[in-house]
């Protein structure tokens, strides 16, 4: 399985120089490592996942690509009571873990299925206290259609841009994402949205 040998330079620049050049936190941010959720149901979908994270009362439900890389993972996530508005998240290992939750940069970057056209966006590079990695969380305006082309496709192309550098670019299989978007979506449709 092969690993991220270097991180884009404009990642590392900027976690080490303590820069931010835009975006603010989602109000998503990477429910996961701001506190310890339990991991359950987890089930097998080929190269995906798909689980519940939960903490208390609150559920968060992923499906998560762990198979290309030993050190990144890629997630469609959806949130208990707000099961339409899925967002796509991915992580990279960093070698320390962070000493503090903030935005680290905004960049442009594409994502493709296979051969469908590319969809240009911005991708949020976030870090989160206490965790060792960082999270792209990605702004995507018609994920839905970009679900539906996961659901169908065998990989997902991501490139970030670098400014004067060549692009980052990464890509995950989407061999079992179908089953495994599936079964997340229904497991946040039948969670009860009124907690106690």
């Amino acid at each position: 399985m092969p690993t991220i040998t270097s991180l884009p330079r404009i990642v590392v620049n900027c976690i080490t120089a303590n820069c931010i050049t835009g975006g603010a936190l989602l109000a998503v941010a990477s429910f996961a490592t701001a506190a310890t959720f339990n991991v359950e149901q987890t089930e097998a979908h080929g190269h995906w996942q798909s689980l519940v994270l939960a903490l208390g009362d609150e559920r968060h439900f992923r499906a998560v690509e762990t198979h290309s890389y030993s050190d990144a993972t890629l997630s469609l996530n959806t949130t208990q009571g707000v099961c339409d508005l899925p967002w796509l998240e991915m992580r990279v290992t960093l070698e320390q873990q962070q000493g503090e939750s903030r935005a680290v940069n905004l960049v442009p970057a594409r994502l493709r299925i296979d051969e469908q056209p590319i969809i240009d966006t911005m991708a949020e590079f976030i870090t989160e206290r206490g965790d060792d990695g960082f999270y792209a969380h990605f702004y995507l305006s018609e994920i839905h259609t970009l679900i539906d082309d996961m659901r169908q496709g065998d990989q997902l192309f991501i490139g970030f841009d670098q400014e004067a550098l060549e692009p980052w670019y990464m890509t995950f299989s989407l061999e079992g994402a179908d089953g495994a978007i599936g079964r997340m979506q229904n497991l946040c449709e039948e969670s009860p949205t009124h907690v106690s």
